[in-house]
């Protein structure tokens, strides 16, 4: 009887642990496929990457090329044209420095001279004044002229406009100071006249080489790339990569 409890003690056990073993098979397989059924369902949209060259604004190109010619060429990826303009840009103002300062000096030039040599008190007089200066050898001379010609409310009074040149030499040193003075004042508007036709210039040249750029365009290269993930149930998860060009 021990013999035969012992045995059945023994099967009880063994069948013990099948149903164990049964039971932790199934949860393994359960869960393998709670994975693939989360990874199968999973949905990972496309990455999409793509270059086109940009195309250029004439308009901009415009605006640079008024700022600081040359700039609107170079926007244009044509600086090697561009930049004469600039030189000449460079070349203009350093001109319109160098009159303006000369002419800043004649200026000074005549004013103390005049007072110096003719009496003329520089303070608050226009440059009428000073041309007048020039002309006539004294302020009586002048007044007398303008009286004679009828033009009473164009006479100075003596006190505040006082000049008297004590030989017409002086007059004329004076007047040649005051005529080289005022031709290089006078020129600047040449210059500026320069430097405005030279952005014109520059923004023509600069629209110009902005429409061949982006003529250009349609022979440069484009790609577009696109990559994708896909998960099977049966099948290994697959990498798609597209690689696309255009003209």
């Amino acid at each position: 009887m021990k013999i035969i409890a012992v045995f059945i003690l023994i099967l009880s056990g063994i069948s013990f642990a099948q149903s164990n073993q049964n039971s932790n098979l199934l949860k393994l397989q359960n869960s393998i496929t709670s994975n693939n059924n989360y990874f199968n369902a999973q949905k990972i949209d496309n990455v999409k990457l793509s270059f086109a060259p940009a195309k250029k604004n004439a308009g901009v190109a415009i605006l640079l090329s008024f700022l600081l010619p040359g700039m609107g060429e170079m926007y244009a990826d044509s600086y090697s044209s561009g930049k004469y303009f600039t030189v000449a840009e460079a070349g203009l103002w350093g001109i319109y420095l160098g009159m303006n300062t000369y002419s800043n000096w004649q200026k000074d030039r005549y004013k103390s001279y005049a007072a110096s040599s003719a009496g003329v008190n520089n303070s608050g007089k226009d440059a009428d004044f000073y041309a007048n200066v020039g002309a006539y050898l004294s302020i009586d001379e002048y007044n007398n002229s303008m009286a004679l010609e009828g033009n009473f409310n164009q006479m100075y009074n003596t006190q505040t406009h006082y000049w008297n040149w004590q030989t017409n030499n002086d007059r004329k040193a004076y007047r040649s100071m005051w005529t080289s003075g005022e031709q290089a004042h006078n020129n600047l508007r040449f210059v500026i006249g320069a430097l405005l036709l030279n952005r014109v210039i520059s923004a023509i040249n600069a629209v110009r080489l902005v429409s061949a750029y982006n003529k250009n365009l349609s022979s440069e290269l484009g790609w577009n790339v696109s990559i994708g993930v896909q998960n099977y149930e049966t099948l290994p998860t697959q990498i798609n990569f597209n690689f696309q060009t255009n003209l």
